[in-house]
């Protein structure tokens, strides 16, 4: 019998098939720990789910854990769906997992607190991002199932506590596929309404009907509102993520329309207190100003102003004395100052040097002589008096050799 020779492509192959058509191997769950956990950048993920006895090599494509509600990690215990095949390449086999949950813990549970701690990190809970919710709204949005009865009920409530206020009803899916992405496009809405205030919420129901309240999509929509948000999911022992979100959680939906305005009748006593108030303080305030009144027309200064007119007039007397002599005094000092600067500039001066009698001679050239020897005998010359100037003529040069000028 000749040998049949298999490369190993083909034999890789036939075991593929064989696997891949062998229904005790398709939509199986496996139950195991996590381990060697990777997220690629391509977004499918690669890791292994061993026991005590083995390990599977495991693959979950982003397709399919997009729709996954918890975050895998490490020695996490799980149970995976999916279809055993081999991978050519490698040769091994390993589990094509389709949808998978936690083992043990709840999946929901845990994809709560999963993302609670998520968002909590980032701040998106913190008090310091809560707004006060306005007490006397005019308008006020509600974002539920049109059809419900939490729907019926907020209306109810609002119009006993204010039959003024507007109400706008933003309808919106609140259970099952595709609520989430209702409710947050609803809440993007509240910027386009004028509504000065909203609530979201619902009736009761299971952690399942009230999961869309925990997606992040919406909690993320709810925590940046552009108007102030109440929140009233379920029942009072019911807590979601968009209450944590919320501006103000109410265990009610009844509850929230009692938040979200004050008391029309309620209001208008206050305000007939705060009347009533404002009065009496403004009849206690004229009364003060009245005795006041009485008091300074009562007083020596306006019973009697002569007398207190009289010693302020004689103050002025005598500072008009007083400023007057000191007027005086600081004139004469300035003419003291005024001629001792005259006299130093007429001494300085040199038409002072000429009323001493002395002169000034100027050459031909205008030209100042300072010494014999500068004219020659015949040479015309001026001489500048005190008053009045000669023109003179040279006749004889008796020089003084170095002698200094006078």
């Amino acid at each position: 019998m000749p040998r049949q020779i298999l490369s190993v492509g083909e034999l890789t192959i036939y075991l593929q098939s064989k696997l891949e058509t062998d229904p005790t191997l398709q939509g199986i769950w496996v139950e195991g720990e996590l381990s060697n956990f990777m997220r690629h950048s391509s977004g499918h993920m690669y890791f292994t789910i061993k026991d005590s006895t083995a390990r599977l090599k495991c693959v979950m494509f982003k397709g399919h854990n997009l729709r996954l509600r918890f975050r895998p990690t490490d020695g996490m215990a799980v149970m995976a769906h999916g279809s055993i095949t081999i991978y050519p390449k490698s040769g091994e086999y390993q589990l094509y997992i389709d949808a998978m949950e936690p083992s043990g813990l709840g999946s929901l549970f845990l994809a709560y607190e999963q993302l609670k701690e998520k968002l909590t990190a980032e701040g998106l809970f913190d008090n310091s991002r809560k707004r006060p919710i306005p007490e006397m709204p005019a308008k006020v949005a509600l974002i539920t199932s049109p059809t419900g009865a939490a729907v019926r009920d907020m209306i109810k409530v609002l119009r006993r506590r204010r039959t003024d206020v507007d109400i706008i009803i933003i309808p919106a899916q609140v259970q099952g596929a595709g609520a989430a992405e209702s409710l947050a496009k609803a809440v993007r809405l509240l910027g386009m309404v004028g509504a000065d205030s909203a609530i979201i919420g619902r009736g009761g129901g299971s952690i399942e009907e009230l999961w869309a309240f925990n997606e992040e999509v919406l909690v993320r929509e709810v925590a940046n509102a552009p108007i102030p948000i109440i929140s009233a999911v379920g029942h009072e022992t019911d807590f979601t993520l968009t209450d944590l979100a919320a501006d103000l959680r109410a265990p009610t939906p009844s509850a929230a329309a009692e938040l979200a305005t004050a008391d029309g009748a309620q209001f208008c006593r206050h305000l007939l207190q705060l009347d009533s108030r404002m009065t009496r303080t403004l009849a206690k305030r004229i009364e003060q100003m009245r005795r006041e009144v009485q008091r300074l027309e009562t007083s020596a200064v306006l019973s009697r102003p002569e007398r207190f007119l009289g010693g302020r007039r004689q103050e002025i007397d005598q500072l008009s004395v007083r400023m007057g002599r000191a007027m005086l005094i600081a004139l004469e000092n300035r003419k003291s100052q005024f001629n001792g600067a005259i006299g130093r500039l007429e001494a300085l001066s040199p038409l002072g040097t000429l009323r001493r009698g002395y002169s000034i001679c100027l050459n031909q050239q205008e030209q100042l002589v300072r010494k014999a020897s500068e004219v020659h005998r015949g040479d015309a010359v001026k001489v500048i008096l005190a008053s009045g100037r000669l023109a003179c003529l040279v006749e004889e040069v008796e020089d003084a050799g170095d002698a200094e000028d006078i």
